[in-house]
Formats: structure tokens, C-alpha cells, sequence
């Protein structure tokens, strides 16, 4: 017999003898029932505790080195905007270059076309009346019709929370005009100021035309900023509606801000 077989013949035989050792005892007498009391049943698990918990925002994902910025600065310009066609106004190369070279010549006396961050306005100035009786002609106004709509259209908040996502790009492209020891964010305030401070003009507008450009026949205008002629020549109305959404813009811009002491050397 093989050995797995005696194994079973023997567990067969050991079960058979213990079934028999208690099939064959005598059956003693049935006990008295007792009565036991039920045990209490067991508490009710503790309630879980409650915790005010508030989950982390994501972390933002890194900013692109400024010479990659572009395509991020027109996703981001695009959201404000909202309007494909007015996108179109705005140039696609070095746009926070340009926007930084731009703000930062706008007090100046002049600026150069070529680091405009947006196209040039459409057509030609347009004036009225004689040579010795010129105007801002009131159909003028209308080239600057998309630009206003862009103002109009971008919140000033959303933007501001859009410039200082990217400030160190700004700040890197300002230090990159040959500023390393200033603030862009300083400069840009200066700008905003000089702007709202323009004159409220009146129309019509004399002009004169002393050599091949046009001029304010006011010297004290004449004598303004690049930035605030610009906001003059556009017209009456669509520099009240610039002027609200600078205004705008600046009052979100100084709830971002904080003063920070800088020693002087010396």
C-alpha cells in the first residue's frame, strides 16, 4: 500500500474510534436551565470628529523665460480681451518688452513706434478747416474706436492679478532697458499718473502744422508728455472713458502693493 493510502486508512481509523468513544458514552442528564442575563450591548462607536479643513490651491505652473513669453502673453491677453478681432490689434513679437519699453517712454517727450506692443491706429490723422483755422477733425476719433474697446472690455482687476503673476518677467525686461537697480512697478505708476493728469480737452482743437507733422496750437499741450498728446488726440469722449479705466487699474494695482524701506548709502 502506498504511503499516501495508509495515511488515510489511519486518519479513518483515528476518526472512526473518536466517533465512537463519544457516540458510545452514557448520556448524562440534561441540566436545569439557568437563566443568564443577556451582557448590554456594546456602545455606539464614537462619532468621527469634525475637522474644518481647507484644501490648498494648486500651485501655479512656472512662469517661461521671458525671450518664451510671448505665445504665454498672448493666451493671457487674449482671456482679458475676450474678442478675436480686437487681438489682432497687438503685435506678437517681444510683447513684454515692448509693453515694458512703451510704458516707460509714455512720460517722455516721444516714443518710438517700433516697440509699440499694438499696430498703429488705422488711416491718416485727420483734421479740418483752412490752413490758417486747423482742427482735430471729429471723425478722428473714430480711428481709436477698437483700442477703446479693448479698454472697455479687460477688467482691471483680472488684469492686475495677470501683471503680477508675470511682474518678475516685467521687472527682468526693465532691468534689461538698463535699469538693474529700479522697480518697473515704480515706473509704471509715474506712467499711470502723468496720464490721468492730461488735460480734460475741449473740442474743437486748434492745431498747427509748422513742418510735416501736426501740433497742438496750445503750447502748454504741445509741451505734455508723448503719452498724455496721445490721450489728447483721441478725442474728448474716448479720453474720459481711458481715464476711468486707468483710474481702475491703478486702484487695483495699490491693494497689490506695500512699501519696502531702502537704505540709503552715505
Amino acid at each position: 500500500m502506498k504511503k499516501n493510502t495508509l495515511i488515510a486508512v489511519a486518519a479513518v481509523v483515528i476518526l472512526g474510534g473518536l466517533a465512537a468513544y463519544f457516540l458510545w458514552q452514557p448520556t448524562p442528564p440534561k441540566p436545569e436551565p439557568v437563566q443568564v442575563q443577556a451582557p448590554p450591548p456594546p456602545p455606539p462607536p464614537p462619532k468621527p470628529e469634525v475637522r474644518q479643513v481647507i484644501e490648498a490651491p494648486p500651485a501655479p505652473p512656472p512662469l517661461p523665460a521671458l525671450a518664451d513669453s510671448d505665445s504665454f502673453m498672448l493666451d493671457a491677453l487674449s482671456g482679458l480681451v475676450g474678442n478675436k478681432s480686437l487681438m489682432k490689434l497687438f503685435r506678437t513679437g517681444r510683447i513684454i518688452h515692448n509693453i515694458v519699453a512703451t510704458i516707460d517712454n509714455l512720460p517722455r517727450m516721444r516714443a518710438p513706434m517700433s516697440v509699440m506692443p499694438v499696430e498703429r491706429a488705422p488711416g491718416m490723422f485727420v483734421t479740418a478747416g483752412t490752413e490758417n483755422d486747423l482742427t482735430i477733425s471729429p471723425k478722428n476719433a473714430a480711428r481709436y474706436a477698437p483700442y477703446v474697446r479693448i479698454a472697455e472690455a479687460i477688467n482691471a482687476r483680472k488684469l492686475v492679478e495677470v501683471y503680477v503673476r508675470l511682474y518678475p518677467l516685467f521687472q527682468q525686461a526693465y532691468e534689461d532697458l538698463g535699469y538693474p537697480k529700479k522697480y518697473f512697478n515704480d515706473r509704471l505708476i509715474e506712467a499711470l499718473d502723468n496720464l490721468l493728469d492730461a488735460p480734460a480737452i475741449k473740442e474743437p482743437v486748434k492745431l498747427v502744422q509748422p513742418h510735416v507733422l501736426y501740433q497742438f496750437a496750445d503750447p502748454d499741450l504741445e509741451g505734455r508728455s508723448i503719452g498724455q498728446r496721445i490721450l489728447m488726440r483721441t478725442g474728448s469722449r474716448n479720453e474720459a472713458i481711458i481715464k476711468a479705466k486707468l483710474r481702475e487699474i491703478k486702484q487695483e494695482l495699490m491693494l497689490h502693493m506695500h512699501e519696502k524701506k531702502v537704505e540709503r548709502a552715505g
